[in-house]
């Protein structure tokens, strides 16, 4: 006959303290009332090898010193709504601006309007015409993914290379703020779309002991500085604030890191659903290529819309444009990669049409007046091979 042992809370108490100072002298004791430290970030690693680079990609960013060209004029018998010039914030600004140009394109009475180029000015600016009312037709020599805007990093940085400092008069800075709004607000009616033609992603910029965290707005050798801090100073409450992370929170040693929140458009999907919206709304796409103004004369619409970025350049003779040239290299996608980084010069941005890195260099200067539009396999390397250091 098996006994059973009643175990009464005296031993309970007793085991269980015996139990407790074994633990103590195994080193292994409970730490009660002690506050846990910051939690270690952990990242999977990124496999930055130039052996993934599936393209090297060179776009040319349209900047002009006094900001864009939002104007109007008359050229060869037509109204010319111009909408162009966006440096570095062509895609950021795309919506508050083509808002403006779809203001002075309506101005004139005319319900049947052209859009001359199929970029992200000239998209959103032929969607917000069909909106208000208008028959739309895009004029282009090129149509997504073979136009500039196809080519840009494709991150939301509303005061990239958008003016110098010197022309950030009180009068640009209030349409700069509508437009950063107007475009802020247009973006987040796309989050969680199929596809995720927009979203928003962990940035950390990495620097080592004495380091810039990101690149300066002018060089040290005296040149203009840009207007980089239009967005810290008009819309901090629609950016999230960065943070800095202690040493040893974070997997990159005894490096400075701080970390953002920062919002990305997957230019094939985003620019896949545009043109797909142009024309479920009626709009029609013509492969036409102009030459010069005169050559706007034969279109039948009245009122146009210029938003033929860098083009404009040659198109109209203008001479304030200068390009500002940037290479990206693509490479395979990784899974579980949502995050972006900053060290040494050199970016990447994990879109999910293809990871990017680029070459930015210390200052914002890097690439000006560089119209060069031949790819460079050894910056693109050095790219890659510099964010490839984090991950030794």
């Amino acid at each position: 006959m098996t006994r059973t042992r009643l175990v009464g809370r005296r031993h309970v108490l007793a085991g269980g303290g015996a139990t407790l100072a074994l633990a103590a002298l195994a080193g292994c004791a409970p730490r009660i009332g002690r506050p846990a430290g910051p939690p270690r970030l952990a990242l999977p690693a990124l496999k930055a090898r130039t052996d993934r680079i599936t393209a090297i990609t060179v776009c040319t960013r349209p900047f002009r010193a006094k900001g864009p060209r939002l104007d109007v004029e008359r050229l060869a018998e037509k109204t010319v709504v111009h909408n162009y010039g966006h440096g570095g914030s062509g895609w950021s600004l795309s919506w508050g601006s083509s808002a403006i140009a779809t203001g002075n394109a309506l101005a004139t009475g005319e319900r049947d309007i052209a859009v001359i180029g199929c970029g992200a000015l000239g998209l959103t600016s032929a969607l917000l015409l069909q909106r208000a009312g208008a028959r739309v037709t895009i004029y282009a020599k090129d149509i997504p993914p073979n136009v500039r805007s196809s080519l840009a990093t494709g991150v939301w940085s509303p005061d990239s290379r958008i003016c110098l400092a010197e022309h950030a008069t009180p009068e640009f800075r209030a349409t700069w703020e509508g437009m950063t709004r107007a475009s802020f607000r247009a973006y987040q009616s796309l989050l969680g779309l199929p596809g995720r033609p927009v979203e928003y992603f962990e940035h950390y910029a990495i620097a080592d002991a004495g380091a810039r965290l990101r690149p300066a707005a002018a060089p040290v050798d005296g040149r203009a500085p840009f207007a980089t801090t239009l967005a810290r100073e008009l819309v901090t409450d629609i950016l999230p604030h960065g943070e800095d992370l202690a040493p040893g929170t974070h997997p990159f040693g005894a490096r400075t890191v701080r970390r953002n929140t920062w919002m990305m458009f997957n230019l094939n999907e985003y620019t896949r659903l545009l043109v797909s919206d142009f024309l479920a709304s009626g709009g029609k796409i013509e492969i036409v290529e102009f030459h010069s103004p005169a050559d706007f004369a034969a279109l039948p619409q009245q009122t146009l819309v210029n938003a033929t970025g860098y083009g404009a350049r040659a198109l109209l003779k203008d001479e304030s444009l200068t390009p500002v040239r940037g290479q990206l290299a693509r490479m395979i996608p990784q899974p579980g990669i949502d995050y972006g980084l900053y060290y040494k010069g050199s970016a990447f941005v994990p879109r999910r049409d293809g990871m990017v890195f680029q070459l930015v260099g210390d200052d914002d200067y890097y690439g000006f007046n560089d119209a060069t539009a031949a790819p460079d396999r050894a910056e693109a390397e050095l790219a890659v091979t510099t964010i490839a250091q984090l991950f030794p």
